[in-house]
């Protein structure tokens, strides 16, 4: 009986009237999130976490250790499994527009539980991701000025001040309000998509079709991982890994899907978008589509204009200009880089929010730490202890030990929300669903099944580091979080009576 909550569920008809205009106070008795977002905000916010480290480094690491000019069929592939679980999400986002994403969904779908998990695996997703990136925001800043690197480099970085500063100044944007943060997401998107822009159309002069034969380069055996280091899937196989050809190419789709792991927080802003019916399908879909065409156009520009062999691992964008005789452009480059990692970390803080946010409205978090701004409308205190615990990560802890840990938390979360679309299908059919995910069950399996495929491929340290995150997470909700949520103080109260 002591376990028996871990399972209870939170009537989906609830959620929705929690989140809908008739019901202007929230459960935390305050003011509820302002509607302040439409479908191009969305697609900004969107577009604003998705391209960032992804299309300025990945894509000439894995165009030359794993893929070749077949980088782009690697884009491609990664780009369909994320469009799969955007169309789920698409789904629940539209009937359930809520703060919390794929937390209630799990909640409203497998159980408490659950939920918790998600919730707790999304905050690991995305406070590793602001840290990673704020450190590499860093590092773009010590190149340009040539400042200490023990101060702002990553080698010899003792606390990385850089790092610390822009999570601080981007904390105090998401803190004042949506609108504030979606203004300045939404210049630095049109900033660094102009660039890629630029990539494409002046890149595209100095393409050599040479370059590309062969688009998919004859396997050759790998220099494999070993130990905790090498794939989980090769791990429990035993099979020796290949570089190049269809292997290499699934290889390198697993890992740059990176590239568009963070639109998942577009689904965190449902109680903030005017028309969550119509706008949250436009605009998790619409980011999909504009980064997946951006990255596919950028990879067929880029190894044409170098031999894969020839890439820089470190710049390979502005690197290949220089190789052409276009060094003025990597100037542009950088800037296109420092924007998009500033709208990433920005994007990264507010979802963290809402999730935060959610989580204590529901008791699994003391429900004054989700008390919203009377002002500002945002979760300022939450916003406050994730600046400061993000900022701490970002000082103290290098990219390589946390870099890879960001990708479980994004497929789990996918997983999860692949299943919820089913749950939720077979037990409230009746739900209003203004946008209905296509050949169910067909495409929530396949995503589900994608998600699980391409976890496999993360090494098996990442999943040790998950499993211990996972196993503190299970202890603060055991100890803490089952005893106070609303529904375990509804339970006692019928109980009582």
């Amino acid at each position: 009986m002591a376990f028996s909550g871990l399972f209870r569920t939170k009537d989906i008809d609830d959620v929705v009237e929690q989140n809908s205009d008739d019901n202007p106070m929230s459960e935390s008795e305050g003011p509820r999130l302002a509607r302040r977002l439409g479908t191009s905000d969305l697609i900004g916010f969107g577009i604003g976490i998705v391209i960032g480290t992804g299309i300025f480094t990945l894509t000439g690491v894995q165009a030359k250790n794993n893929a070749g000019p077949a980088i782009t069929i690697a884009f491609l592939v990664a780009g369909v499994v994320a469009m799969l679980a955007a169309i789920c999400y698409a789904e629940l986002a539209a009937a359930v527009p809520t703060a919390g994403s794929s937390y209630t969904y799990a909640y409203s779908t497998i159980g408490e539980l659950a939920a918790w998990v998600i919730a707790w695996d999304l905050i690991l997703e995305f406070a590793l991701g602001a840290a990673v990136v704020a450190r590499g925001w860093s590092g773009y800043l010590q190149d340009v000025f040539g400042l200490p690197q023990a101060f702002f480099g990553e080698e010899d970085s003792v606390v990385n001040i850089g790092a610390v500063f822009i999570v601080v100044v981007l904390g105090v944007v998401a803190a004042v309000g949506i609108r504030e943060s979606k203004w300045v997401t939404n210049a630095l998107v049109v900033i660094k998509v102009a660039v890629c822009l630029f990539v494409i159309g002046v890149g595209a002069f100095f393409v050599k079709a040479a370059n590309w034969d062969p688009v998919v380069p004859e396997s050759k055996p790998a220099e494999s991982a070993s130990g905790l280091k090498q794939p989980l899937w090769q791990w429990a196989t035993g099979a020796d890994a290949t570089a190049y050809g269809v292997t290499g190419v699934l290889v390198a789709a697993a890992v740059v899907f990176f590239a568009y792991s963070g639109f998942e927080a577009v689904a965190n802003l449902g109680e903030e978008t005017e028309n969550p019916e119509k706008d949250m399908p436009r605009g998790l879909l619409g980011t999909l589509a504009i980064c997946t065409l951006l990255y596919v156009g950028v990879c067929i520009v880029l190894t044409g204009m170098v031999k894969y062999s020839d890439l820089s691992e470190g710049a390979p964008i502005s690197d290949a200009f220089k190789q052409v005789g276009l060094g003025w452009a990597g100037i542009l480059i950088g800037i296109a880089a420092v924007a998009g990692l500033t709208s990433v970390i920005l994007v990264e803080l507010v979802a963290m929010g809402r999730i935060g946010y959610a989580l204590a409205r529901d008791g699994l978090l003391p429900r004054s730490l989700g008390k919203l701004h009377p002002t500002f409308h945002t979760p300022v205190r939450l916003t406050v202890i994730i600046v400061v615990g993000v900022a701490a990560l970002a000082a103290f802890v290098p990219i390589h030990t946390l870099a890879e840990m960001v990708s479980i938390g994004t497929l789990f979360a996918f997983l999860v929300v692949s299943v919820a679309v089913l749950v939720l299908r077979h037990t409230k059919p009746d739900l209003k669903r203004p946008f209905r995910t296509p050949w169910v069950p067909v495409v929530p399996v396949l995503s589900a099944l994608a998600c699980v495929a391409l976890m496999t491929n993360l090494a098996v340290e990442t999943w040790l580091r998950f499993l211990v995150w996972l196993v503190v997470g299970l202890a603060i909700y055991l100890f803490y979080g089952r005893h106070h949520t609303r529904l375990a103080k509804e339970e006692a109260a019928r109980a009582d009576s």
